[in-house]
């Protein structure tokens, strides 16, 4: 059983911002708040956003509406409301010159913009963004390194009612162009280069390579952007809108080759993140947020939406956080970073380097999440990063979520390892393959959530059915996120991992088929299956094991080739580690290939139940040829 390596101090109790909830509604009890929360859900959620002072222009009438079942709930209904207005311009109007942003280059270039500045940046873009056609509803791709044009951008769209699709900037042209497709996107903002370790990244050239393929696309707006905004008086006052207007498009994998479109809304989106970044990782006004992440992955639009409707300053880097080796430590050093945000998979790659030598002290708070930790990485965080003295505030929840579904908070001992438990609002449960809870019994089962919440999907783009397949097919009524998790007897929560075929290298979910897709591209491939394998320093990485056509030689020449081809079409992180050549690959009777056979035959793991394969055969050779 883990041991606790945090106890809070009468200080930090005092003034976690939990406890200032718990204060106005009379609970003594961290977990009594976590179980009123889950039992009433409508008064938990209303109570949070007159904590938190989030601004609706217009009172909601209902807090909830299930008439639609859980699958399809909306959430302040009747209300309207403005992500730009509750991130951006009412801190202007408090705070004009706090600072809103700071933007460090990989050369070291700083800039930054007072909730001011940000507010008419934000304005003017979005006085710009209507002159090019842009309405209510309409696409707006964001393919931008992590600055504080990521966050004006963002909250332009917002300030309009657009709908924004960030891409995770390193990908390449092809999976840029599926993405543009598939969203329709009519606008793309981007920038002519960005850096990373040290090398120039052609940003334009790789969106106008996808932008052949994406005839929607009408405009490409490249930061920064001083002549398109010439025009632009920073006049046009925030949108009010429906609490239930479409607000973000970001793609997740899954295990079929197709990304899914996850769709988020104003209302449920904003509420659900300031809650998460409020309560569980305590921000506030007089805090410094960096996370090293990229808005291509959830953890980009928890901290613009998040951090600024929370009024912290938000610090963005272009590049990557370990190039030099200790830049993150310097930047943390130089900007007084109070809340650190890093995944485990980049904490096992900074050990190799040594012990920070920059001053940390600014540290109150460390948010990970990305994958399951290991115990050595997590303790060297938490002694050698923290000090001891910093809670690490330990999340998982999914781009589909829209937030966490287990966190703690600093105001409550953490277990190494741990979640801690459900995050407020969420009526977390783990369940066995009959939908038995086994929470009692601390065997490992499927997280699941029976009850719906404000920051859930409303549904994926354009594919009702795939969405209601993928989350509430497996347990009527009840949301099944496909991880592995179990809780122990002091009632913390942990998590073993997934549950499906979905790989997550780097702390970025990527559907097997994507890369299967571009792998058999290369004429010399009939098939090929990826599977993930751990990783002591990147959590997981891609191994791929392909069916060569006949008369191919299969060396390290042709295994070369195909790792290029994955490369060039997903992004470099996406390289797979291995690629191996065999005969044949298990299949089901309705042709499914078994990935999760063949992972386990490739790691000496018990493959489970191969009843329904085809040929068990084709299993013999993947444990010679690895």
């Amino acid at each position: 059983m883990s041991e606790f390596v945090w106890r809070p101090s009468a200080d930090v109790v005092e003034r976690a911002n939990v406890t200032r909830l718990m204060r106005r509604h009379g609970v003594d009890d961290y977990w009594e708040l976590v179980r009123r929360s889950q039992d009433e859900p409508d008064w938990f959620w209303a109570a949070a956003v007159e904590d938190m002072g989030l601004e609706f222009s217009t009172p909601w009438e209902h807090v909830s509406d299930l008439s639609r079942g859980p699958e399809w709930a909306t959430w302040f209904v009747g209300g309207k409301v403005n992500i730009a207005w509750n991130c951006v311009h009412r801190w202007a109007e408090r705070r004009p010159e706090a600072l809103a942003a700071v933007s460090q280059g990989e050369g070291g270039e700083r800039r930054e913009l007072t909730w001011a500045d940000m507010s008419l940046e934000v304005t003017r873009l979005a006085e710009a963004l209507v002159r090019l056609g842009v309405e209510q509803g309409d696409r707006i791709a964001i393919f931008l390194p992590m600055s504080q044009e990521v966050a004006i951008a963002s909250h332009a769209c917002a300030h309009i009612g657009a709908i924004q699709v960030p891409i995770f900037s390193g990908f390449a042209a092809p999976a840029v162009a599926q993405r543009l497709q598939a969203s329709e996107a009519k606008v793309a903002i981007t920038t002519e280069t960005s850096f990373r370790r040290g090398r120039e990244v052609p940003m334009l050239e790789i969106l106008e390579e996808a932008r052949a393929d994406s005839p929607t696309l009408e405009h490409v707006v490249l930061a920064p952007w001083d002549e398109l905004l010439e025009d632009s008086p920073g006049e046009l006052p925030p949108a009010e809108l429906d609490s239930e207007t479409p607000y973000l498009l970001t793609y997740t994998s899954g295990t079929t080759g197709k990304p899914k479109g996850v769709v988020h809304v104003q209302g449920g989106f904003l509420v659900s993140i300031a809650r998460e970044v409020c309560y569980q990782a305590d921000a506030g006004p007089e805090d410094v947020i960096h996370f090293a992440t990229d808005m291509g992955w959830i953890m980009g639009p928890w901290t613009v939406v998040g951090g600024h409707a929370m009024g912290s300053t938000l610090v963005f880097a272009e590049g990557a956080p370990d190039w030099p080796s200790d830049r993150i430590w310097r930047l943390i050093e130089h900007e007084r970073v109070s809340i650190l945000g890093i995944s485990p998979t980049l904490v096992r790659a900074l050990i190799p380097h040594g012990e920070p030598e920059s001053d940390l002290s600014s540290l109150r708070v460390m948010v990970t999440t990305g994958e399951p930790w290991n115990p050595e990485p997590y303790r060297w965080l938490h002694e050698r990063v923290g000090g001891g003295r910093c809670p690490i505030i330990n999340c998982s929840g999914g781009t589909e979520v829209g937030a966490c579904f287990l966190s703690p908070t600093p105001a409550i001992p953490i277990k190494a390892c741990s979640l801690g438990g459900p995050a407020l609002g969420m009526a977390m449960d783990v369940v066995d393959g009959e939908g038995r809870s086994l929470v009692a019994t601390g065997e490992v089962g499927e997280l699941v959530c029976r009850k719906p919440f404000p920051g859930m999907t409303r549904g994926f783009w354009r594919d009702p059915e795939r969405y209601l397949e993928t989350y509430w097919s497996r347990f009527p009524g009840v949301w099944t996120h496909g991880d592995w998790a179990s809780v122990d007897a002091d009632g913390y929560w942990f998590l073993h991992g997934r549950s499906d075929d979905t790989l997550n290298i780097a702390g970025k979910r990527v559907g097997p088929a994507e890369l299967e897709s571009a792998a058999v591209e290369h004429p010399s491939v009939l098939e090929a299956a990826a599977v993930g394998i751990p990783h002591e320093v990147k959590g997981e990485v891609a191994w791929l094991f392909c069916i060569a056509a006949p008369g191919t030689t299969t060396d390290d020449g042709l295994a070369a080739e195909i790792s290029e081809l994955v490369a060039r079409d997903l992004g470099k992180a996406f390289r797979p580690d291995r690629v191996v050549f065999v005969k044949a690959l298990p299949k089901t009777r309705s042709a499914k290939i078994m990935r999760r056979a063949v992972r386990a035959k490739a790691l000496g793991a018990d493959l489970g139940d191969l009843s329904s394969l085809e040929n068990p055969e084709a299993l013999d050779e993947i444990a010679p040829a690895v």
